[in-house]
């Protein structure tokens, strides 16, 4: 083990050692290494990057194996990076594969392959140059490329940032949770805590989270704040005072923690959850009654300063139910509080069944075996099994089925359906043919490819799909990936449209990336008359668990549980299929 001389605030952080095992796996994969190895470097990368500990720390100890996906290499690696701030393994890949085309390869259209081509036949290095060349029509000079490759390519680099088309600073709601609730629970057992909430925007479970705010009171505020910044877990103490603290984590969270006193708890906690637009209507509101609103109570224009420990109690001060934290978006949350008319929105607990999941049948990393039971220790009722229909070729379809039947005789207390995900190509056909799809208890549609395609023809896909009789459900329709990928453009109103009349379902997919249908499009869709599914498109075990953040999502769109299908047990969604 290499050792360090240095203290442990000057050790790498999480994410610039993440950052560099990313590094280095492209290169890798620029330079021709095997999957296996660049599997390796990823998946350490996530792990490291998720870590609330200083991973950097642990490998100086000789602890970093503790962390699942981290070996001894890797851990050598890191302590290497500790002590010179460079990995011997990076350099000396610099000096084979220019580091410029790690952002060629990430082009849409390109790749690895093809970057790797572009530097070695035409001495393309860098994003620059790449679209110097592809401005001159000389990237048709390399076979396989033409006219077409480089629209494409010219496209994606002049293509304007938009919603979720790179990463922004923030961070996805599936990976600030579990360190938000961890968080909460170690502060509510400290002795000098009396109460503590999320607040922000965590609280309202908007999709990717900046900071992480926190309320508490407590008789000993000094002594709650000092703790808040003695955890091993802080990299950095932004702010430290009496009743606030900023401090920065291992693994890049920003918390804000504000110490109020108890009696305006209740407003207090109100004005820190938000949104800014929906405390901007509340006050307009109140001003409009003679009321004065802030985050310290409610004063009348005579009389005295109202304040509560209770948030629901100050909503119907103000006149409205309690309005829950996802709806706080000034879109209609208050008029309908107002007039009782918040819809009862749907909970974790009334989904009965997960309808889209992969297994080692295909892209997945956990057997059928694995999933159903995983899935019945969940207490799902039952779950559809999707694996991409162009991994099934030949007669594994069949033996997958052979396969899911035995399972399904194995655990009687959880149906297991012979499902399948088939990609919608790009002249809206289906990548199975209809007799097959026939055979299938579930199938759900998707497209996987030509995301860059004009709008006329991605609605002409995704229609294409909504016709087809087999097919019961499109899957991540919008086709977005948070911090990477734009939604694509299609004509999302005659899409519903046709969803409805069709009686084909659309997917909230749980995936922390996608989280899609994006809120307000869940919202119109069922404002159209779809009816909604919410999966968890897990392809391994842990995955399962992502479904909470589903149904986040659906009730951020006003979903009720009647607006999603799998709340019901099966032999009812089986009756509203269309097929």
């Amino acid at each position: 083990m290499i050792a360090v001389g240095m203290a442990g605030d000057s050790l790498p952080r999480n994410q610039e050692l993440a950052e560099q095992f990313e590094l280095l796996a492209d290169l890798l994969e620029l330079d021709g290494a095997d999957a296996f190895r660049l599997s390796a470097y990823r998946r350490a990368a996530d792990r490291i990057r998720e870590s609330s500990a200083s991973v950097a720390r642990l490998a100086v100890e000789g602890k970093a194996t503790q962390i699942p996906g981290i070996g001894g290499t890797i851990q050598d690696k890191i302590a290497e990076y500790a002590e010179t701030r460079d990995l011997r393994a990076v350099a000396k890949l610099r000096g084979r594969v220019p580091v410029g085309l790690v952002q060629m390869m990430k082009v849409p259209g390109l790749g690895p392959k093809t970057a790797r081509r572009l530097w070695q036949e035409l001495g393309i290095e860098t994003i620059d140059a790449l679209r110097g060349a592809a401005e001159a029509k000389q990237l048709r000079e390399l076979s396989g490329l033409g006219p077409k490759t480089e629209e494409r390519v010219l496209a994606a680099l002049n293509r304007p940032a938009r919603d979720g088309s790179a990463n922004t600073g923030r961070v996805l709601l599936g990976r600030v949770l579990p360190v938000l609730r961890e968080t909460v629970a170690e502060l509510a057992e400290h002795p000098a805590c009396e109460r503590v909430s999320e607040a922000g925007s965590a609280r309202r479970r908007i999709e990717t989270v900046k900071d992480v705010d926190l309320i508490a009171t407590a008789p000993d505020p000094p002594a709650l704040t000092q703790h808040f910044v003695s955890h091993p877990r802080v990299a950095e103490v932004v702010a430290h005072g009496r009743t606030k603290a900023t401090v920065v984590s291992y693994d890049g969270f920003r918390f804000d923690l504000r110490v109020v006193p108890p009696e305006s708890y209740g407003n207090l906690l109100q004005h820190f959850t938000g949104s800014k637009d929906h405390n901007v209507a509340l006050r307009e509101s109140a001003v409009r009654r003679g009321l004065s609103v802030s985050e310290y109570g409610v004063q009348p224009e005579e009389g005295e300063l109202f304040q509560t420990t209770d948030e629901e109690e100050l909503y119907g001060h103000l006149g409205y139910a309690w309005i829950p934290p996802e709806l706080r978006e000034n879109r209609g949350e208050l008029e309908a509080a107002r007039k009782g008319e918040l819809p009862k929105l749907v909970a974790l607990e009334d989904i009965a069944g997960d309808l889209h999941m992969h297994t080692t049948w295909s892209d997945g990393r956990g057997t059928l075996e694995e999933m159903v039971g995983a899935a019945r220790e969940l207490g799902r009722g039952y779950v559809a099994i999707c694996d991409h229909a162009k991994r099934l070729r030949g007669d594994l379809l069949e033996r997958q089925a052979a396969e899911i039947q035995t399972v399904n005789e194995r655990h009687g207390d959880i149906e297991v359906l012979a499902g399948v995900e088939v990609d919608i190509r790009r002249d809206g056909s289906l990548d199975l043919e209809d007799e097959t799809l026939a055979a299938r208890d579930w199938v759900m549609a998707s497209i996987h490819s030509g995301f860059t395609e004009g709008r006329a023809e991605l609605t002409r896909r995704l229609l294409a799909a909504c016709e087809n009789p087999h097919v019961d459900c499109v899957g991540h329709p919008s086709g977005r990936k948070l911090n990477r990928r734009a939604p694509y453009d299609a004509d999302w109103d005659a899409v519903f449209a046709r969803a409805a009349e069709t009686g084909t379902f659309l997917e909230i997919n749980a995936q922390p990336d996608r989280l899609d249908l994006k809120d307000a499009m869940a919202r119109a869709a069922v404002g159209a008359g779809v009816k909604v599914v919410i999966s968890t498109d897990a392809h391994r075990v842990h995955e399962l668990g992502n479904l909470e953040l589903g149904v986040f999502q659906a009730r951020r769109g006003w979903l009720t549980k009647d607006d999603v299908v799998n709340t019901r047990p099966w032999a009812k969604v089986r009756r509203m299929l269309k097929a």
